[in-house]
């Protein structure tokens, strides 16, 4: 299966990469506007957070990660506008508090273009699967409704309760 993803996210970073820009104030977790660059916080749930300059710089917990996870992520921080739709089916509701398959990789995408990353992508399959499912699917021509009902289909029954995630427009 990883070499099949090598080629979708690469060209799905290359294709995502002029679609930056897109920023959010929303925060999901509470003190992370007192990080700067090159800050780091561990959560009490034992995510880690950091932040960096940009989507093009992905932050050092990735640095001993496989490559396709690095991928991912840098495809996450340039997909918010698909991936803030798309709930997460792994727990992270509960156990993260998250809101989004979003928040498995990005917690907030500042208005200067820092990004607060958060490590639970790196250790869990079903959120790297849904953001690399629900961008795919987006590139195939997929709008963002098709995508999100496709996702709570194939993840409605043997997977933890969703994030409360709205619903797209």
């Amino acid at each position: 299966m990883k070499t099949r993803l090598m080629p979708i996210l690469a060209i799905l970073v290359l294709v995502l990469a002029a679609c930056g820009g897109k920023t959010t104030t929303e925060q999901h977790h509470d003190d992370t506007s007192a990080l700067a660059v090159g800050d780091e916080k561990q959560l009490p749930n034992g995510d880690l957070q950091q932040v960096t300059a940009s989507a093009e710089e992905l932050p050092a917990f990735l640095d001993d990660k496989p490559e396709n996870l690095q991928l991912v992520y840098q495809v996450a921080g340039n997909a918010e506008d698909i991936l803030k739709y798309m709930p997460c089916y792994c727990g992270c509701a509960d156990s993260a508090d998250h809101n989004s398959n979003l928040n498995c990789f990005v917690d907030e995408i500042r208005k200067d273009g820092s990004i607060v990353w958060d490590d639970h992508g790196t250790r869990c399959d079903v959120c790297v699967e849904i953001a690399v499912k629900s961008v795919t699917m987006a590139q195939e021509g997929k709008s963002l409704k098709e995508i999100r009902k496709t996702i709570d289909a194939n993840y409605k029954e043997g997977y933890a309760r969703p994030t409360d995630t709205p619903m797209p427009s």
